[in-house]
């Protein structure tokens, strides 16, 4: 097994102008080649349809498809074949995430600024959305659950998901088990860029949606970025993140499970801790030791070499600035009082309070969404919630006598901005 090494390490103030930029360009579209691949795929897929993704399964899945669409027979079969403990924790994690969104749907507004004048704001259900869940090195049951369940929760009349095919070619039970659970309306074993071509643009089997949501790799990052003009997504979600805050006071065994929880996602997931106290280099050690016993041990090593780090802050306020900095999808904070650090966390796309407050509980079950924004894309996305399935409808109603009293301030305003037929319109109220 190959040792540890970590990519960024010193000082957050000693870090050079190369560190910096790698430290900020984590996204996807900065690479070349994934932007170039990713394109064709989407073309592929735009000319193809359902026969390109029969191709993209045998190439990169490799599956021989019978068919797209898993007969709903399939699911259920899925659900109730399941290990009793498995499907508890499954419905368990299904019941929190939709007390929470239940609690975070959006509803209308209506506000009276001036007397005979009402405007409005309608949160509308989307007709339909499609749910990425990735697949690959792992399976995420859980992306179902949180990608499906709030869509339901808000009202959206049609949920689709897509998710890669083992060589099978049918996806594996537990997603589909989760499917069942969450109340999908149809799955495709699809995965990939060309799930989210198919979703964008639709095909013979796959329906056009009206929203995107979902996790995935950096190819599928990039082609929910690539589809954006013609359809609506959460936002480009890519490998994970996570940024650890830590001083003296913290389990640093527990810390360093917390950053190797998150590298074993993907070699390019983006793993860092901001250390206090000039605990870093205890916290190397724990880090060492930890991933020896680690079966996944490969891939946390290749993430942590190329993203990884432990950087020493000078002060707490260093360490909060940089976290707003960075904008990580998970921020940790794991100091002596990690609430009192809270109200000045701007950019993160989840925060967890104190080290009790796992990521892992976050991923899976305490109702959170784990659907974040990454790349320091928080610093203007949030995570999912049922917001993200909704179209807002504004709506404005004037009164005669409130038409009246606008007319002549809003036909100056429009003359001034060279617009007479607007001012027409409205003084025609002053003189009714």
């Amino acid at each position: 097994m190959s040792t540890l090494a970590l990519r960024f390490v010193g000082t957050i103030g000693d870090l050079s102008a190369a560190d910096r930029a790698a430290l900020r360009d984590r996204g996807t579209s900065s690479d070349q080649a994934v932007r170039d691949a990713t394109a064709a795929i989407l073309a592929q897929v735009r000319l193809g349809g359902d026969a390109a993704l029969h191709a993209l399964a045998a190439q990169f899945d490799g599956a021989t498809l019978t068919q797209l669409e898993v007969p709903r027979d399939q699911w259920t079969c899925a659900l109730a074949s399941l290990e009793p403990a498995l499907r508890a924790a499954l419905v368990r994690a299904a019941v929190n995430i939709r007390t929470v969104h239940e609690a975070f749907r959006p509803a209308e507004v209506i506000v009276e600024p001036e007397p005979g004048i009402r405007v409005g704001r309608r949160p509308d259900p989307l007709g339909r959305v499609g749910v990425y869940a990735p697949g690959g090195r792992a399976v995420y049951p859980s992306s179902v659950l949180m990608g499906a369940i709030p869509a339901k929760v808000a009202g959206v009349g049609d949920v689709v998901l897509c998710t890669p095919p083992d060589a099978s070619g049918q996806p594996t039970p537990v997603v589909l088990a989760a499917a069942a659970l969450a109340g999908v309306d149809r799955v495709f074993a699809v995965g990939g860029a060309g799930a989210i071509a198919a979703m964008a643009y639709g095909t013979n089997s796959v329906p056009r949606v009206d929203r995107i949501v979902g996790p995935g790799n950096a190819w599928v990052a990039e082609a929910k970025l690539q589809v954006s003009g013609v359809v609506a997504i959460d936002s480009p979600a890519g490998p994970s993140e996570l940024l650890v805050i830590v001083d003296s006071s913290a389990d640093l065994d527990l810390v360093a499970r917390e950053m190797l929880a998150q590298a074993e996602h993907d070699p390019a997931a983006a793993v860092l801790a901001i250390a206090l106290d000039d605990i870093g280099p205890a916290l190397a050690a724990r880090l060492r030791a930890a991933v020896a016993q680690e079966p996944r041990a490969a891939i946390i090593l290749e993430a942590l070499a190329n993203r990884g780090g432990i950087l020493a802050a000078a002060s707490i306020a260093e360490a909060i600035a940089f976290a707003n900095e960075w904008a990580a999808e998970h921020l940790l904070v794991a100091t002596r009082t990690p609430g009192a650090i809270l109200p000045a966390v701007r950019n993160a796309g989840a925060v967890f309070v104190g080290t009790s407050s796992s990521v892992a509980f976050g991923d899976y079950a305490t109702g959170a969404n784990h659907v974040l924004p990454t790349g320091g894309l928080a610093r203007g996305y949030s995570g999912l919630s049922t917001q993200d399935f909704v179209r807002w409808t504004s709506w404005q109603e004037v009164s005669p006598e409130a038409a009246a009293r606008l007319a002549d301030d809003v036909a100056l305003l429009a003359e001034s901005e060279g617009l007479p037929a607007h001012a027409a319109a409205a003084r025609h109220w002053s003189t009714a």
